[in-house]
């Protein structure tokens, strides 16, 4: 019998086969599995460097599903599958860029490109800074990844239309998965109001974050359904996911959503009609002036509001506007608040990225706290995407946000305008309706350290940049 000859070339494969099962036997005999994974890491490195397309693939469809996990020794919470996908990720996407060097100029030269980079390389500033530097390194670095994957790498999709359909099809449909088993849990306890903030876990921490994340997809659902060109059974598929979001959102009672979601789909409906530029900022500055000018006789009205949050939906809506009475809208203030005093301290390079959950708490006025307050630094960031940067990486952080927000919405509004391909405009708009929706919410909460809200926030914007670059080619 002869024996059987192995190929130079394949040695390596085979050394490290062999020595991956032998370490596996040595720790399954002492009970330890955690080198059941390593197999599942070489796999993962394999299919970045052969198949990157399907590896995003599997990124996207799992985000909706990713389960928060906390390790007890180290005190370390990242979400699974996703963040240790995605650190691995970044790390080849760096090193293929370092050895090869031909990632897509036109992309990186990109006024929004640019803006992100110019916000990170802020981030690494003010991390030096940073009064917690151990946490500033550690939010860094999660945002250099999310930024790294979900808008860089993310591009790479866009070559192709069944890539573009898939992007956002993969978040849709785990999405809607979410919605129904957060639906069937809300409904054991009677749709109640208290309920609503928790039953959509593990796959949400709460139900701000949910409904921040349903309303980025429903302008994406209602263009599925009514407007792309679709056969009658992805049309049906779209419809009805449609309707399970909007069942989500509605049940969520996360007001912050149900205003975002008014807010940029008038914004949406302005730049489908067509509005003139110059009326669109003549209503933009009288409505500022008009705040301004009646600015106390609102303040009065939100005073007197002492309608409180309830399962009762109309109640829930009027209860946006009570600063009086309703906790949850009076913690916020006391937030902001807080942010703005950390602020005065430290104007120039804030407190550090991702600190002020856990220095806010001497801020804080007694007479401002409300029956949630907490010194815990377990309760949550400063409830902003805009305040939140201020205290923590000053005013250079905060116009860093405002340019990006404002360079996104102008090259939403040139890649819809100049876009030729019915289908590819449709999805212009609706992605940047989605994107609306989002810094709209980021007035009254900030979730960019979250998964689930920046793989949408990151991949719409990737998509805009995309098409704004590259719409004659399409």
């Amino acid at each position: 019998m002869s024996a059987i000859r192995i190929h130079k070339k394949d040695r390596p494969v085979y050394i490290t086969g062999l020595l991956v099962a032998l370490i596996n036997v040595a720790l399954i005999i002492s009970e330890q599995y955690w080198a059941l994974l390593i197999p599942v890491g070489l796999l993962v490195i394999t299919m970045t460097f052969l198949a990157l397309d399907k590896v995003l693939y599997f990124v996207i469809f799992s985000t909706p599903l990713s389960i928060f996990y906390l390790h007890p020794t180290l005190k370390i919470g990242f979400t699974l599958p996703t963040e240790p996908l995605l650190f691995g990720i970044m790390l080849i996407f760096f090193a293929k860029i370092f050895y090869r060097g031909n990632f897509d100029l036109k992309i990186v030269k990109h006024p929004v490109s640019l803006a992100i980079l110019a916000m990170v390389f802020w981030m690494f500033v003010t991390t030096l800074t940073s009064e917690l530097p151990l946490v500033s390194a550690k939010y860094l670095i999660a945002r250099i990844w999310f930024v790294s994957v979900f808008f860089y790498l993310m591009t790479k999709l866009f070559h192709q239309r069944k890539r573009t359909y898939l992007f956002f099809w993969l978040y849709l449909i785990p999405l809607a998965l979410v919605v129904i088993y957060t639906v069937t849990v809300h409904a054991q306890w009677g749709f109640t109001k208290d309920a609503s903030v928790w039953v959509m876990f593990p796959f949400f921490k709460e139900h701000t974050s949910y409904g921040a994340v349903l309303a980025l997809y429903i302008p994406i659902a209602i263009a599925f359904t009514f407007f792309v060109r679709w056969d009658l059974n992805r049309k049906f598929l779209a419809g009805t996911i449609l309707l399970i979001l909007l069942a989500g959102v509605v049940l969520s009672y996360t007001r912050a959503a149900w205003v975002s979601l008014v807010a940029a789909g008038f914004a949406g409906f302005l730049i489908w009609i067509k509005l003139r530029r110059e009326i669109f900022f003549l209503m933009v500055a009288a409505f500022i002036g008009t705040l301004f000018y009646f600015q106390n006789d609102i303040m009065q009205r939100f005073e007197k509001n002492d309608t409180t949050s309830s399962d009762n939906l109309s109640e829930h809506v009027e209860s946006i506007s009570n600063i009086s009475t309703d906790a949850s809208n009076m913690e916020r203030i006391n937030r902001w608040k807080s942010a703005f005093r950390m602020y005065k301290e430290r104007p120039v390079f804030g407190h550090g990225p991702g600190t002020y959950m856990f220095l806010y708490a001497p801020y804080q006025k007694p007479y401002e706290k409300t029956i949630i307050s907490t010194n815990a630094g377990d309760m949550g960031n400063a409830h902003s995407e805009y305040i939140g940067p201020l205290a923590e990486s000053g005013t250079l952080g905060l116009l860093l946000v405002l340019l990006l927000v404002y360079l996104t919405v102008r090259t939403g509004m040139r890649a819809y305008y100049k876009q030729t391909d019915h289908t590819l405009k449709i999805l212009a708009l609706a992605s940047l309706i989605g994107l609306m929706t989002y810094w709209t919410h980021g007035f009254l909460n900030n979730f960019l350290d979250m998964d689930k809200a920046t793989l949408p926030v990151w991949g719409f914007t990737a998509f805009l940049v995309y098409l704004d670059v590259y719409a004659k080619d399409s």
